[in-house]
C-alpha cells in the first residue's frame, strides 16, 4: 500500500462519493492495462458538480482527494506500473493508493498475444476534499 496509513486517508477526508469500477485484459495479458481500464471505468460517467466554484464554500477541484483501491490477483501485483494506473486520474490528490487480492484470472479459450489468460481487475474510487 501506497500514501499513507490504512484507511487514513478515509477518516481524513470528508467523503462525498465512492465509484465502482473493472477493468479487463482480454489478449495482451496486461495488468497494467487492466487496471487503468478499471479506473477509467470508474470515473468515466461521472460529473463532479460539488466541486464547482461555491458549490461547497471555499472548495474547489484542488481540494479534491482521492483513494484508490485496486483488486488485483496476488501473483500479478507486483507485475502493476502505479504510475501509469495513477495517470488516469485527471483531477484530485491521490492520497491512499492500495492494492489487495481480488479480480481474477480466467481463459478466454482463444488465440491471444501470449496465451489464452484474460485479467480481469476491480476498483473503488472513494473521493472528497
Amino acid at each position: 500500500m501506497e500514501g499513507g496509513q490504512k484507511g487514513s486517508s478515509l477518516q481524513d477526508m470528508k467523503l462525498l462519493f465512492f465509484e465502482m469500477g473493472v477493468g479487463y485484459d482480454l489478449q495482451g495479458q496486461d495488468i497494467t492495462a487492466a487496471a487503468m481500464r478499471a479506473c477509467r471505468d470508474a470515473i468515466a460517467t461521472n460529473s463532479i458538480p460539488a466541486f464547482r466554484k461555491g458549490s461547497i464554500p471555499g472548495v474547489t477541484s484542488d481540494h479534491m482527494k482521492l483513494h484508490v483501491k485496486l483488486g488485483v490477483p496476488h501473483p500479478l501485483q507486483q507485475n502493476l506500473y502505479k504510475d501509469k494506473i495513477k495517470s488516469v486520474f485527471p483531477y484530485g490528490q491521490i492520497t491512499n493508493f492500495e492494492v489487495v487480492d481480488g479480480g481474477l484470472v480466467c481463459s478466454t479459450e482463444e488465440m491471444a498475444e501470449k496465451n489464452d489468460d484474460c485479467y480481469i481487475v476491480n476498483v473503488a474510487v472513494y473521493v472528497g476534499y
